[in-house]
């Protein structure tokens, strides 16, 4: 994994466990699981049976042998944490074996990503065909919501006595939701005032239990299967017990079809949803001729839709631009822009399409000058480039470079705009959830660092 996806994995996998232990459940669905990188951190890091599902054979298949490939390192570093866990029992007082504990943890942790960075090479030389693949009226700021080792502990004991999590950096669900949150649950249940010498023995057996367990006692499954709003889960999982349903940059419809599937399936207890690709996403209103009822990608609530809102392509596309990102480099890459506007015109004029289904690309950075930038488009695009010589080429150039800092204009009062867009698509989709009579809480958590990763924002929810 690259740094961006390292942070992505790490932070997210933190508040799904949290999830997970508050929920006193141990089954994740991954949709849009891609390449398995959080499905199989979910699974081998915090011992969770997790089923990543993906519409892409060639991910599936790439994600069982990355899988494969990962096992057999995972099994080294938790043999010799094992055995440094031992040691320490028999050596050292019980406050300092919680604390090599965590220390273990933590190496096995930061080992793990980094064998998932040792490891990308080779997936893409395995499969080098595949396709890479945010409350209740006020946003929360996970990032900030750093915990105690004390909440956390409280939070974990609560729920499963071999769920325990002793962890400096985990997120604590206590601290995300409001007070009110969820219902009140009996002392017999979730004993809040366990005695120290009890909460000492929790501590110590939990590592004890970690321990002890077997190497394959997590379990990733990679399935391929097309997911709509009206998939039968059963129909793909056949051992389908009481779970919490997640998706890591989830692509278009597929992030507000995963909140329909959480609000329908009894069995689904919570979801925590970060979705992308706002440009893909299907509009009831979009186009007037074709107003069908129908499970459209947006409006999602009853407010919007009554209202008949349409934000259109442009504006889907200026949601996915990064104001954080540009406010840091100061910077737009203007140059790029321009060459991909011109082109734009070379193609409607010279060529008379329109509309077309393939995508230049990243190709600008690979591009020596204008002239081999068009060129390589076309070849990607397949189109004829013999009929256009190098003149024509710069012609054009000539003709729109004194609109350079016209755009540049432009599209920095696009990036300006973009979280106006994207907060009124999230706000549509926790609305959604607020007029659902199931939804004990639902909210929207700021997950990542913006500039690492610009779609941060994760919906999250909990049922009655």
């Amino acid at each position: 994994m690259n740094d961006k996806k390292s942070h992505e994995v790490e932070m997210m996998s933190e508040l799904i466990d949290s999830i997970a232990n508050f929920c006193g459940i141990k089954q994740v669905i991954d949709l849009g699981s891609g390449k398995g990188y959080l499905s199989s951190f979910l699974s081998m890091q915090y011992n969770l049976k997790v089923y990543g599902i993906d519409s892409s054979n060639t991910n599936t298949y790439g994600a069982n042998e990355r899988n494969r490939k990962l096992k057999k390192h995972w099994r080294a570093y938790q043999s010799r944490a094992r055995a440094n866990v031992r040691g320490q029992v028999l050596e050292e007082p019980k406050d300092r074996a919680v604390q090599d504990e965590m220390k273990c943890r933590a190496n096995i942790n930061e080992k793990l990503l980094s064998t998932n960075n040792n490891l990308l090479s080779q997936d893409q030389m395995a499969c080098s065909d595949s396709v890479p693949l945010e409350i209740t009226g006020a946003f929360t700021d996970s990032a900030m919501l750093k915990t105690s080792k004390q909440t956390e502990t409280h939070l974990v004991a609560q729920t499963q006595s071999d769920g325990n999590k002793i962890s400096e950096n985990a997120f604590s669900l206590l601290n995300i939701l409001p007070a009110d949150a969820v219902e009140a649950v009996s002392s017999s249940k979730y004993n809040m005032e366990l005695c120290e010498e009890e909460k000492e023995q929790r501590k110590m057996a939990s590592i004890k239990a970690k321990a002890s367990k077997s190497n394959d006692s997590n379990i990733y499954l990679p399935l391929t299967s097309y997911i709509t709003a009206e998939t039968e889960l059963r129909d793909i999982i056949t051992d389908l017990e009481d779970c919490i349903m997640v998706g890591l940059h989830t692509c278009g419809d597929l992030a507000p079809n995963t909140l329909r599937i959480f609000t329908a399936k009894p069995e689904i207890k919570a979801v925590c949803s970060v979705g992308c690709c706002y440009h893909l996403l299907t509009e009831e209103f979009e186009n007037q001729k074709d107003c069908s009822p129908g499970l459209w990608g947006f409006p999602m609530c009853r407010y919007l839709k009554e209202e008949g809102w349409c934000c259109g392509r442009n504006a889907r596309m200026t949601a996915c631009l990064a104001l954080e990102r540009v406010a840091v480099s100061q910077v737009l890459p203007t140059e790029s822009l321009f060459y991909r506007a011109v082109l734009q015109v070379i193609i409607e004029e010279c060529y008379g399409v329109i509309k077309s289904d393939r995508h230049v690309g990243k190709i600008f950075s690979k591009s020596s000058s204008f002239v081999d930038y068009v060129r390589k488009s076309l070849k990607k695009l397949e189109l004829d480039e013999s009929k256009l010589p190098d003149s024509c080429i710069m012609d054009y150039y000539e003709k729109y470079k004194h609109r350079m800092n016209e755009l540049e204009a432009f599209n920095m009062l696009k990036v300006v705009l973009a979280p106006c867009i994207e907060v009124l698509l999230l706000l549509d989709r926790l609305c959604y959830l607020k007029e659902k009579d199931n939804i004990a809480w639902s909210g929207l958590v700021k997950l990542f660092d913006p500039v690492k990763s610009p779609r941060c924002y994760a919906v999250v929810a909990l049922k009655k």
